[in-house]
C-alpha cells in the first residue's frame, strides 16, 4: 500500500508545483462609439449608435437604453448623391428602438436606394468627432434551388416527429473571392442570421454545392439543443441570401468566431475586426440580397 500511495503523492506534488495564477488586465479605456449599420439592395441606409458597456456593468433594458447614442450628424454618399439622415423611434413592447435614416419628408431622399456594384461612404460626426467608413454591395448570386428533407431516423427528435432539415443547393461563380451572409425568416418572425451566418468561398470557388441552412436566432434566447437547427412540417420560410464584401465578412466572421469561444477556457482571444474608422466599433454593411420562400408541405 505504502509503494502505492508514495508514486501518487509525487504525482499530486507534481502537478500542483505547476500551477501558476493567472491575471487578466481588463483595461478601462473608456466608452466608444459603436456603430451597425447597413444599405442593401432597393433599401435606404440605416444606422444604429450606441455607446459601448463596460464589461462588469449591470445589463439592463435601462442600461441599453441609455446606451442609445441621439443627436449625431450622419451623411451617407455614393459618390454623386449625398443623403443626411434623420434620427427615428420605434417602440416594441414598450421598449423604444432608435436609428437614423433618410428623412421620409424629403422626395429626393427617399430615391437613395442601395445599387448593387456601387461604393456608399458614411461620415458620422458626434461630439466633437468624426468617424468614416465605407462598404460596397456585391452583385449577389442567388441560391439554384431551396428544399427541406426529413431527418434521418438517429436524428429525429423524439418529441417532435415534424422536424425538418432546409437545404440549399448553390453554385459559386467561378471568380474566387465571394463571400456571403444570410438570414432566415419564419412563418411571422422577421429576418434574423443564424449562429453562424457568413460563408466565402475558399473551398468551394466555382463549384456547385449542396448544404444545410440553420433557422435564425436571436442571440438573446437560450439554445433548445434537441430541437436547434431544424424547421418543421406547415412553416413558410423565407431566405435572404446576401453578398457582402471582404470587410464586411471579416467583421460578423469574427464576431460570430467568439460565440463560440466565449465560456471556453481553452480558446484563444479572438479580436473581432471593424471598418469603421476614427476609433469607433462595429460595422458599415453592404448588402446584394435576394430572397427564395419555400413553405415546407411533405
Amino acid at each position: 500500500m505504502t509503494k502505492l500511495f508514495l508514486p501518487l503523492l509525487m504525482i499530486c506534488l507534481f502537478f500542483a508545483s505547476c500551477e501558476k495564477e493567472v491575471k487578466f488586465n481588463l483595461k478601462n479605456d473608456g466608452s466608444k462609439l459603436v456603430v451597425e449599420g447597413a444599405i442593401e439592395t432597393n433599401l435606404p441606409p440605416i444606422v444604429r449608435l450606441s455607446h459601448s458597456i463596460g464589461f462588469f456593468s449591470k445589463i439592463d433594458l435601462q442600461t441599453l437604453a441609455d446606451a442609445y447614442v441621439h443627436d449625431a450628424d450622419i451623411s451617407v454618399s455614393d459618390g454623386q448623391q449625398s443623403v443626411q439622415l434623420k434620427e427615428y423611434t420605434f417602440s416594441q413592447n414598450g421598449y423604444a428602438l432608435y436609428f437614423y435614416s433618410v428623412d421620409t419628408a424629403n422626395p429626393q431622399a427617399l430615391t437613395f436606394l442601395g445599387m448593387p456594384g456601387k461604393t456608399y461612404n458614411l461620415i458620422i460626426k458626434h461630439e466633437g468627432k468624426t468617424y468614416t467608413s465605407s462598404t460596397t454591395i456585391p452583385f449577389p448570386k442567388p441560391l439554384d434551388s431551396l428544399w427541406s428533407e426529413i431527418p434521418a431516423p438517429e436524428d429525429m427528435p423524439e418529441d417532435y416527429p415534424d422536424s425538418r432539415v432546409l437545404y440549399a443547393q448553390y453554385t459559386d461563380p467561378d471568380t474566387p473571392g465571394n463571400r456571403v451572409r444570410y438570414f432566415v425568416k419564419r412563418n411571422n418572425e422577421g429576418f434574423l442570421a443564424p449562429y453562424y451566418s457568413t460563408e466565402n468561398d475558399e473551398l468551394i470557388n466555382g463549384n456547385t454545392v449542396k448544404f444545410p441552412l440553420s433557422p435564425g436566432f436571436n442571440k438573446m434566447d437560450s439554445i433548445n439543443r434537441e430541437t436547434f437547427g431544424y424547421f418543421y412540417k406547415g412553416d413558410t420560410v423565407v431566405i435572404k441570401w446576401c453578398a457582402i464584401d471582404k470587410s464586411v465578412y471579416d467583421f460578423w466572421q469574427t464576431l460570430e468566431f467568439s460565440y463560440g469561444a466565449s465560456g471556453n477556457p481553452f480558446a484563444s482571444p479572438v479580436e473581432i475586426s471593424t471598418n469603421i474608422k476614427g476609433g469607433a466599433l462595429g460595422v458599415w454593411s453592404g448588402y446584394g440580397s435576394t430572397f427564395d420562400t419555400l413553405v415546407i408541405t411533405q
